[in-house]
């Protein structure tokens, strides 16, 4: 005999029939790419509002451990790991250092044909987007028989998601990959295209507007404070930024932002006052990207002056770091970062001062522990808690002096309490390094490896187990 079925089973059929086609269309990848972004930002604002990462905080030793025999289950090679970076040095430009022609520049230029590219249906995007603008300025096509979307293509190499086979598509691969390092960017370049590329730290406003002038848009990391929903807040994230503008008389240089998600305005030609520009690009040191034809470097060469050389270029940024660390009118986040930039600034250098750049971090985090938190709660200002995701100078400073445990509790830090749902293949190679050194073999051959599942090709991760004596 037919049984009628309730109607609290048929709602709750129906409910499940709803929930499943939702999850199918979620993944229908144009639908994906405009929902994507908005459903990780939700999920990550509610795992922080449970577990804030603002209230971490790392605590360092200070104690250094001695280094092990090579040996064990990982049949390293006898060569030391010592000096291997997980940043290679900045392109060379030039070997001199030549002097700034005093020419006079325009009070106002804002680059014409400057093309336009967004980052929506990409997390964390600007990187690939951003460089994409600068090598399409010069009149990039990238490879035709490659994804028609040029920022893939770039993204591709520069961030190439997870190393997942059960994530379908691209978009979802790589979500979670937070950062692209500058070096990286400019490595697709030089490795990719026939244009060039460098980067150097230390720079300033006065020379990116010769550069701008001369007809050379600079790409900047700078940092910025992103208004999140639902709960209303603030949060300082990095972002990096094609600039290809200034107006002294307005004081506003123009770059084009392709993140504007939670705002109505598009991010074209958008104007930032040159002290808020500022105040951002002191977060990461003052350090900028050019791309460039092979043919005008020698025309690059006389804009950047000192600038060519990466070392005048890392103790000039340091310089600059030293001053703002004692400015009188510096505080919060903006000091915080002047202090940071001594610890970028001293790895830089030609002779890298491990030593000094490892007290520069512990003075600077425990001004974050302390003055800065209170400073937080009283300003209602949000930390930069984020800080590690684009930076690894913390990293080469202890372990190069040794403190292997706190390049670990750094690294799980990083990873286990701040990331949520993302991870950092930089976090993941340091950690197995500071393990390795301290003979924790098996577990440093388990998190190199992790360095390569969220970063397929990862150099430096390739270079250590070629170091070890195993294979990848």
């Amino acid at each position: 005999m037919y049984k009628r079925i309730p109607p609290i089973l048929k709602i709750l059929l129906g409910l499940a029939i709803l929930v499943l086609l939702a999850i199918g269309l979620y993944f229908v990848p144009p639908i994906h790419a405009k929902l994507g972004w908005r459903l990780n930002n939700l999920w990550e604002s509610g795992i922080y509002f449970f577990h804030p990462p603002q209230d971490v905080t790392f605590h360092p030793s200070g104690q250094s451990q001695s280094t092990p025999t090579l040996g064990g289950v990982l049949n390293p090679t006898p060569t030391s790991t010592a000096n291997a970076t997980a940043t290679p040095p900045p392109t060379e430009l030039t070997t001199d250092a030549p002097t700034i022609t005093p020419t006079p520049i325009p009070g106002s230029v804002i680059l014409s044909n400057v093309p336009f590219e967004n980052q929506n249906g990409y997390f964390n995007f600007c990187g690939p987007a951003n460089l994409t603008m600068a090598l399409e300025y010069w009149g990039w096509k990238g490879d035709p028989s490659l994804n028609p979307d040029l920022r893939v293509q770039v993204g591709q190499v520069i961030m190439p998601g997870v190393d997942d086979p059960k994530l379908a598509t691209y978009s979802l691969r790589s979500q979670s990959d937070v950062n692209v390092m500058p070096y990286e960017m400019v490595d697709f370049v030089n490795e990719h295209t026939t244009y060039k590329a460098l980067f150097r730290y230390g720079g300033d406003s006065d020379l990116l507007k010769r550069l701008i002038a001369a007809g050379f848009p600079a790409i900047i990391e700078k940092g910025i404070y992103e208004p999140l929903r639902p709960e209303n807040t603030v949060q300082w994230g990095g972002h990096y930024a094609f600039t290809t503008g200034y107006d002294d008389a307005k004081k506003d240089f123009i770059w084009q932002d392709s993140y504007l998600p939670l705002k109505t305005s598009v991010g074209k030609n958008t104007k930032t006052s040159y002290d808020e520009y500022l105040s951002g690009w002191r977060a990461f040191d003052y350090v900028f990207i050019v791309v460039y034809p092979a043919d005008r470097e020698t025309e690059l060469d006389q804009v950047l002056g000192p600038w060519g050389d990466q070392y005048w270029a890392a103790q000039h940024a340091l310089d600059i770091a030293n001053q703002e660390s004692q400015s009188q009118t510096l505080t919060g986040n903006d000091l915080f970062f002047a202090m940071f930039n001594q610890v970028t600034s001293y790895i830089n250098l030609q002779n890298p001062d491990y030593s000094k750049a490892g007290a520069a971090y512990d003075q600077a985090n425990t001004y974050y522990n302390n003055q800065l938190i209170q400073f937080d709660k009283a300003n209602n200002v949000p930390l930069p808690y984020r800080i590690m995701w684009y930076e690894t100078a913390p990293y080469f400073a202890y372990y190069n002096t040794g403190r292997y445990q706190d390049v670990i509790n750094l690294a799980e830090v990083n990873l286990n309490k701040i990331m949520a749902t993302r991870s950092l293949e930089e976090s993941w190679y340091w950690e197995a390094r500071a393990e390795y050194a301290m003979g924790n073999y098996d577990t440093a051959d388990a998190d190199i490896r992790k360095a390569l599942y969220y970063h397929p090709g990862f150099q430096p991760a390739l270079d250590m187990f070629s170091l070890w004596g195993v294979s990848p």
